[in-house]
């Protein structure tokens, strides 16, 4: 027999103060301010290139594999995050990532030597790897379905406004204090947010939970190909914010305009706010049309136009480049929706579950594409060093940038062969 629960008690866990619901909207504010830190720890690299390749004396390859550490923690545990989310709830494991995060952060600022580093970067992954399937599980929780896409849209913008902040403002306080100091203090607001964490978040009375063993959820998962073409719809249209944007997107301006690293942030600054945009209004537009697949697929096109143009054609004025990759955040915003879909796609008990094999994709993008693209500069580097770093010329990173074109065109593959979920929407 399940537990009673006392109307007292219940009206904590719910929220319900004085007729209000403030609880699971301040739970999911939090959360997504979680999710916000976590990607401007994800970018942070960006503004950092010349300086770590500096200190730990790497080249384009090892930075980005340690700037993909992040993403191989993160990536990899998106399935256990979510199998934990559906039978422990968030409450403790968003407290628990939180701290995790803020210590790989102390780690990696007090780092010497490239190993410790990675030590930081993984536990930084870790923990943030938590923040996206936390939100995603309050609004499964907490928010009537109706509501799903919108508020995941809202979260995702969150996201972006963490990216921005990691651009442009995170690049001068690394040129006046230092990137050390600047990841200290990106440390104490981790540990900000695990105390609010405790304090705010709750996990729901009888949450649905897997009747069916572990493996017995994962088979009914992986056997359903919908999630399959959502997974490789998130991680084509993530590739080029993770992989360009957050590591090598800086380098690559400077080097081909001649701009200076915040000019360069500040560029890119409009992908993000493209992203910000566009992931709410897909969310609400396509619940207002009732039907995912058709936003996924004008998303997937715009994706793919807008990052091969800016791209192949260099020589475009940096205003048009801005404008540019600025509607390119808006489409690629659309993954959003992959969340939304798998979750109709699949049964409600394994919603976050099925949400984190689509995280693993998403998050992918970034763990495979970042030091690939790495690896390729350093296949064409031309031996040239400039203050003891490897300099790459413009026709390189237009070569080895041009790999995440293929991703692009994949993801629009993936759109056209789904089938629409929204008429399979839980209650």
């Amino acid at each position: 027999m399940a537990p009673q629960i006392s109307s007292a008690q219940q009206s904590v866990a719910t929220g319900h103060v004085a007729g209000g619901s403030w609880r699971p909207l301040l739970a999911w504010a939090l959360a997504s301010l979680f999710f916000c830190y976590g990607f401007v720890q994800r970018v942070s690299p960006s503004v950092m290139v010349e300086e770590l390749m500096r200190d730990f004396a790497v080249s384009a390859t090892i930075l980005g594999n340690l700037s993909a550490f992040y993403f191989y923690a993160y990536a990899a545990l998106q399935v256990p995050v979510g199998l934990l989310m559906d039978r422990i709830g968030p409450r403790r494991l968003m407290t628990a990532a939180a701290a995790v995060a803020a210590a790989g952060s102390l780690i990696f600022a007090a780092s010497e030597a490239i190993a410790g580093a990675y030590v930081g970067r993984l536990l930084i992954g870790a923990g943030a790897a938590f923040s996206w399937v936390g939100v995603l599980t309050i609004l499964t929780q907490w928010f009537p379905a109706r509501r799903f896409a919108l508020f995941t849209g809202m979260a995702q913008a969150m996201g972006m406004a963490g990216a921005i902040f990691g651009q442009t403002p995170l690049a001068v306080s690394v040129e006046q204090a230092g990137w050390r100091m600047t990841v200290v203090v990106i440390a104490g607001i981790g540990l900000a947010i695990a105390i609010g964490m405790w304090l705010v978040v709750r996990d729901k009375p009888h949450a649905s939970a897997s009747s069916a063993g572990i493996l017995a959820s994962l088979k009914v998962l992986l056997s359903n190909r919908e999630t399959w073409l959502n997974a490789v719809f998130g991680l084509a249209m993530t590739a080029p914010m993770l992989a360009f944007a957050a590591l090598w997107a800086v380098p690559y301006l400077t080097t081909v305009y001649g701009i200076e690293r915040s000019a360069a942030t500040g560029v890119l600054s409009f992908m993000f706010a493209g992203w910000a945009i566009g992931a709410p209004f897909m969310g609400w537009l396509s619940d207002r049309i009732g039907a995912r697949r058709p936003v996924m697929i004008v998303g997937a096109l715009i994706n793919v136009i807008t990052y091969l143009v800016v791209i192949q054609l260099p020589s475009l004025p940096l205003a048009a480049v801005s404008a540019i990759i600025l509607v390119h955040g808006v489409g690629a915003s659309a993954m959003v929706l992959g969340f939304a879909a798998v979750r109709e796609h699949n049964p409600p008990e394994m919603s976050s579950t099925a949400m984190g094999i689509v995280n693993v994709a998403v998050i992918g993008s970034g763990a495979i594409f970042q030091p690939l693209v790495g690896w390729l500069l350093d296949l064409q580097w031309s031996g040239e060093l400039g203050a003891g770093v490897r300099v790459y010329s413009a026709e390189a990173f237009r070569i080895a940038l041009s790999v995440l074109s293929v991703a692009g065109i994949g993801g629009l593959c993936a759109t056209l062969l789904m089938k629409e979920s929204l008429a399979r929407r839980p209650a």
